[in-house]
C-alpha cells in the first residue's frame, strides 16, 4: 500500500471509531463502505490487504472488469449507483448488496434475476430526503408502502435504507437530515420490518450519520483522495 493511502485509511478508521466513542455507539457498529469507482485496481487491492472487505461502485461494467481482476480476493461488492433496468440482471449475479434501490420495479427485477445458488441479494431503499431533482431515491412519503413490497420479494432481503442529504458543513444541519432517515426506519421496524442497516454519512460528513446511527458509511474522497 501507498504510503497516503495507508494514512488515509488509517485516518479514516480513526474517525469512525472516534465517533463510535463521542456518540455512545458499541465499538464496531458502524462499517466502513470504500467507495472505489474510478479507483484503479491496484488501489482496492493494497486496501484489501490493509484488512479492508467492502468495496461500494456505481458503474456496473467498471465494477465487472475489477472483479475479474480481484476474483482471488474475498471482498463483498456493493452497488451503491444509479440502477437502470439493463443492468440489474448483471447487479443481481454479481453483487452482494445494493444500496440504490430506488423504485419496485428495480425491485423485482433483481429478485427475479438473482440466481438461486447465491444468498438472497441485500437491499437499501435509497430515500431522496430533500426532492432533489439532480438525485435518485424515494419520496420519504412512499417509503413505507414500497419497503412493505420489497420485503415480500423471494430472493432479496431488505436489509435498511440509504441517502444521500444535500450538502452542508453545518453540523446540527447534518445531523438533522440523517435523523429524518434513522426515524423513518424506526417507523418501518415498529411495521414490523426486520430492518438493521442505514447507509448514510460520506467523507465530510461521516461524523454527523455515527451520531444519528449510521451503521455503513460509504467513504470514498477520504480513503483514495480526490477522483482524477
Amino acid at each position: 500500500m501507498t504510503t497516503d493511502l495507508a494514512v488515509r485509511f488509517e485516518a479514516v478508521q480513526d474517525r469512525i471509531r472516534t465517533a463510535e466513542r463521542r456518540f455512545q455507539r458499541p465499538p464496531g457498529a458502524v462499517r466502513l463502505l470504500a467507495v472505489s469507482k474510478t479507483q484503479p485496481v491496484a488501489a482496492i487491492a493494497a486496501l484489501a490487504a490493509a484488512g479492508q472487505s467492502a468495496f461500494g461502485e456505481n458503474y456496473v461494467q467498471e465494477a465487472l472488469d475489477k472483479m475479474a481482476e480481484l476474483a482471488a480476493l474475498a471482498l463483498e461488492w456493493h452497488f451503491i449507483g444509479p440502477l437502470q433496468t439493463n443492468k440489474t440482471r448483471s447487479v443481481a449475479e454479481h453483487f452482494a448488496w445494493v444500496h440504490s434501490v430506488d423504485r419496485l420495479k428495480i425491485a423485482q427485477r433483481l429478485s427475479a434475476q438473482r440466481p438461486s445458488a447465491l444468498p438472497p441479494l441485500n437491499v437499501c431503499l435509497q430515500v431522496n430526503l430533500d426532492r432533489e431533482t439532480t438525485k435518485h431515491g424515494l419520496d420519504e412519503d412512499a417509503v413505507g408502502a414500497v419497503a412493505a413490497q420489497v420485503a415480500a420479494l423471494p430472493r432479496l432481503r431488505l436489509r435498511g435504507l440509504m441517502a444521500i442529504p444535500a450538502p452542508t458543513a453545518d453540523f446540527v444541519a447534518q445531523r438533522r437530515a440523517f435523523a429524518r432517515l434513522r426515524l423513518r426506519q424506526e417507523q418501518l421496524i415498529a411495521a414490523g420490518l426486520a430492518l438493521d442497516t442505514l447507509s448514510m454519512g460520506m467523507s465530510d460528513d461521516l461524523e454527523a450519520a455515527v451520531a444519528e446511527g449510521a451503521t455503513v458509511v460509504r467513504v470514498g474522497t477520504a480513503l483514495f483522495g480526490p477522483r482524477r
